[in-house]
């Protein structure tokens, strides 16, 4: 059986978010240049320690929408990395609530 690579599929799925007292969301949304693209994320106050999201293609009112999804994230302060840089930092994450980054047209001012 062939492996398939998890983004590169669209996903119809809906997106269940884990929020509640001491744990929030964050969305990041890009445009389709960043599909496939792994975000990382760290504490503002440990650059070392990561976890990763893709970039994955969903469906938002009919349309594609790329985002990163990361729920369940303790409440603080965040810095999101791509590629080994740090792309935003003290990006904040509340109790309860979602966070949203709009990264559309991102990748072009990186180069």
């Amino acid at each position: 059986m062939p492996h398939e690579h998890h983004a590169a599929r669209r996903h119809p799925e809906f997106v269940v978010l884990e929020l509640g007292a001491g744990f929030g969301a964050l969305i990041i949304h890009t445009d389709a240049e960043m599909h496939g693209v792994e975000v990382e994320i760290s504490s503002a106050a440990d650059d070392e320690r990561r976890s990763h999201k893709e970039v994955l293609e969903r469906v938002a009112g009919g349309d594609p929408a790329y985002t990163a999804v990361f729920d369940a994230l303790p409440a603080g302060e965040y810095t999101l990395w791509v590629r080994g840089d740090a792309w935003a930092r003290d990006v904040t994450v509340d109790d309860g609530r979602i966070a949203e980054l709009d990264w559309r047209g991102a990748l072009r001012l990186a180069r």
